[in-house]
């Protein structure tokens, strides 16, 4: 399984970040398969960050075999949508982009990314235009429309697909909305897809 986190899809956030520069192609990185944490179990701070930052994305899950897919097609390869948090150790990240590293190390750690479970998309009238959002210890910390994002869906797995076999069960984190913070151990995360509860855990 692979797992693909695109970055910098959503305006706003980009903007809060003071990225500015316009991108015609997505950016995307990769997290190790033992970032991923399943069945709302919790999330153990770790000991090597002391700024973990929650970042709340939509994530799809491929369903067939594919390479090099034409845009028009790539709705083929999906039909289930999940929630997800990319993690990141911010204060790692400050320090890989100062030196001009790379972000495994602060994007790819285990339990970086909790994913919920998968709805199908065929229970909403339009993907490109569906509302998710996150609530720490019951205030909303983050919401987000799919219709903000810069590069489809469709337009990611086209692009992904140009440079990577696509298998089922792969997963792309599809990038994520302004308003991104920090969690504290004892926080309470619920994430939701429109009104579906899909993610409900702790940090520890």
């Amino acid at each position: 399984m692979k797992i693909f986190a695109i970055g910098w899809n959503y305006l706003d956030h980009n903007k809060e970040l003071d990225h500015n520069y316009v991108h015609t192609k997505p950016t995307f990185f990769m997290k190790a398969d033992t970032a991923i944490v399943k069945d709302n179990k919790p999330f153990f701070y770790p000991s090597f960050s002391q700024e973990i930052d929650y970042e709340t994305e939509i994530v799809v899950r491929i369903n067939k075999l594919g390479k090099s897919i034409n845009e028009k097609f790539a709705s083929r390869y999906y039909n289930e949508i999940g929630l997800g948090i990319d993690f990141t150790a911010r204060d790692i990240q400050r320090q890989q982009r100062a030196a001009g590293g790379p972000w495994e190390i602060c994007k790819s750690f285990d339990q970086s990314a909790p994913i919920s479970h998968f709805i199908s998309t065929s229970q909403f009238i339009d993907i490109q235009n569906i509302d998710f959002n996150l609530i720490i210890n019951g205030n909303i910390v983050q919401t987000g429309n799919t219709r903000d994002m810069i590069f489809t869906f469709n337009q990611i797995i086209a692009y992904l697909s140009q440079f990577f076999t696509l298998k089922t069960g792969d997963l792309i984190f599809t990038g994520t909305p302004a308003n991104v913070g920090e969690v504290h151990i004892g926080d309470h995360l619920q994430g939701f897809i429109e009104n579906n509860l899909m993610l409900d855990f702790w940090v520890k």
